[in-house]
């Protein structure tokens, strides 16, 4: 088991071919986690006892089910996990949640295992992980240097290995910051997109849940699992995607580019931008100076007052108990008046409408993730100037309102073997877009991941969603099909070919011209089901509407579960057309029932 894979869809696939089980995938990631390689990731592993009801929920279900199977993640300590206490890295501040954060509900609902708590950078304040009373977690390519923060620990056990995906958060750059310290993917979806209840807030108007993974596919096949609009949060929001595609990238204007003195990371940076010229992408300069100002009011700003409100009066009663660099910068929130709290909102406004326009001429961003990194020592002496350094490219985007998807960029050649990460930046609900972007980037300039030793080129790509409106289709429509003119006819464009969740049943419908099947969507899996095979076709809106306006009874347009979590328009069938209906279920798809006659 040593040299399993935990890569997301290796797993899957060992599962679905019954070469694992979970019992052994689970027992391995514990064997993982103790690593004493890499220290103070965890501020609570959960025991082999507390993992059995996990376990012991999936050896009764079958892989096929369920998208997550089995697939073993860690969950920041500021997010909660039922009966497992959320300590923020601060003991004395520690509660112990009833109920799970809404994310991890989902993930654990989709068969994903919650293996423990990691390390952080105390009430998510800080990009550098030195600040937690749990130990300082570091590079996994040099001890000497920082993991990055605030979501260190998240970052370390996915780079390492220990986990297939990990949970952070991200405010100011968490989400991001040791994603590219750590050689791995760090996605920070459009606000709202995931649900922040359960997630104990550092600015709850700005906060992000967030995905870390060795890959874009994976973090993209997390969220499809994770999106949703969440009742329990009054900033949730449904997620609408930007299909705008992307082919041109903002570049800062030279006076808005920092390194801080790293000239490895400036010449890195310099042939990442050579790479996506290459291929064919069009870099055009912006003024960064406008970000670069709405960055600084995250913490120069009212928004540090959101911060101290996080903690009530905590702060007040156990000062000994937070950190001191914390305590610095959450104390200034006492000083914020009703004034400058309108001050910063006008200021905000202003920079949303100046940056508005840049998106205007760009589809995204492309920006170094952080200008450079630090070692441990040098943070700890100088913890308040080095950490807004590190936030120089990433305070700004959550007070903008935009999506962010961080991705290795390659190594420094300079002696440390320390790696540097770009992110792309679009507009909200451009996730999908920059998701496809980032995988496509990440296979051009290194084909490793974290210190995993899992190679890029063996893992699926990632393919940028299509601008039409995604049809399934089940029956008469597939790919030489007596209907299946309708659809080309009109333009459609075949995307591929997939399967829908376990949840539906495939009839032979009787007296229909040409023979049709009907799908019908249950409230439980079909035991035994694989899903039935549809393929995802593409119109555009006008073309869509002509085509739906033809559909007779019994047939109508629905919403289709797919096998990935993701939902598609496709066909469904008036319950009452199913009377007196062969059930085909078991053949899979209307194609093979066919061809078995």
């Amino acid at each position: 088991m040593t040299d399993l894979s935990f890569s997301l869809f290796a797993l899957r696939n060992a599962y679905l071919d019954g070469e694992v089980t979970v019992d052994a995938v689970i027992a391995e990631a514990l064997r993982r986690a103790a690593n004493e390689k890499y220290p103070s990731v965890w501020i609570r592993l959960l025991t082999p006892d507390e993992l059995e009801p996990y376990v012991a929920a999936l050896r009764a279900q079958d892989p096929r089910h369920l998208p997550l199977y089995g697939i073993p993640f860690a969950i920041k300590d500021n997010i909660d996990l039922a009966g497992i206490p959320t300590t923020v890295a601060c003991p004395e501040f520690a509660y112990t949640p009833s109920a799970s954060a809404t994310v991890v509900e989902r993930l654990i609902a989709a068969g994903a295992v919650p293996m423990g708590k990691t390390n952080l950078d105390q009430f998510a304040t800080g990009l550098v992980g030195v600040r937690s009373p749990y130990g300082i977690p570091r590079s996994v390519f040099n001890a000497e240097y920082i993991s990055g923060g605030s979501s260190s620990g998240s970052g370390v056990a996915v780079a390492s290995g220990m986990v297939t995906f990990a949970l952070g958060t991200d405010t100011a750059g968490s989400g991001r910051v040791p994603a590219a310290f750590n050689h791995i993917t760090g996605y920070k979806p459009t606000k709202g997109w995931f649900s922040a209840k359960g997630v104990f807030p550092a600015c709850h108007s700005l906060d992000c849940a967030t995905v870390f993974a060795g890959t874009c596919a994976e973090a993209s096949k997390i969220a499809h699992t994770v999106w949703g609009i969440d009742p329990g949060d009054s900033f949730s929001r449904a997620p609408i995607s930007e299909t705008r595609p992307i082919k041109t990238l903002g570049v800062p204007a030279a006076e808005g580019l920092a390194f801080f003195g790293d000239a490895a990371a400036e010449a890195l940076y310099s042939e990442s931008l050579e790479t996506l010229a290459a291929q064919g992408f069009e870099l055009v300069e912006f003024d960064y100076l406008p970000f670069r100002d709405a960055a600084l009011l995250l913490y120069a700003g009212p928004w540090v007052a959101e911060r101290r409100h996080a903690i009530g009066a905590f702060l007040k009663t156990h000062p000994e108990a937070v950190h001191p660099a914390v305590r610095t910068i959450i104390a200034r929130g006492d000083e914020v008046t009703g004034v400058d709290v309108f001050d910063g909102i006008y200021r905000l406004q202003d920079f949303i409408a100046r940056t508005v326009r840049v998106f205007e001429e760009i589809d995204a961003l492309v920006l170094p993730t952080t200008g450079t990194t630090y070692r441990v020592a040098d943070v700890l002496e100088d913890p308040i100037t080095l950490n807004s350094n590190l936030g120089y490219y990433t305070n700004f985007v959550n007070l903008l309102d935009l999506a962010a998807v961080a991705v290795p960029a390659g190594f420094r050649e300079n002696g440390e073997g320390l790696p540097f990460g770009i992110t792309f930046i679009g507009p909200a609900g451009s996730d999908e877009q920059l998701l496809a972007l980032g995988d496509r980037f990440h296979r051009l300039r290194t084909t490793t991941i974290g210190v995993t030793g899992r190679d890029l080129s063996s893992e699926p790509a990632l393919s940028a969603p299509d601008s039409g409106l995604q049809l399934a289709v089940v029956g008469a429509h597939l790919t030489g099909e007596p209907l299946n003119h309708q659809l080309t006819s009109r333009n459609a464009r075949f995307i591929r070919s997939t399967r829908t969740s376990a949840h539906y049943r495939l009839y032979k419908l009787p007296n229909t011209t040409p023979p049709k099947p009907g799908l019908v969507r249950l409230s439980e899996p079909v035991a035994h089901s694989a899903g039935i095979v549809v393929e995802i076709w593409s119109l555009d809106a006008a073309a869509f509407g002509a085509f739906v306006a033809e559909i007779p009874p019994p047939m109508t347009i629905g919403t289709i579960q797919l096998e990935d979590g993701s939902s598609v328009k496709g066909f469904l069938c008036e319950p009452l057309a199913i009377e007196g209906a062969e059930d085909i279920t078991a053949s899979g798809g209307w194609k093979a029932f066919q061809e078995a006659r």
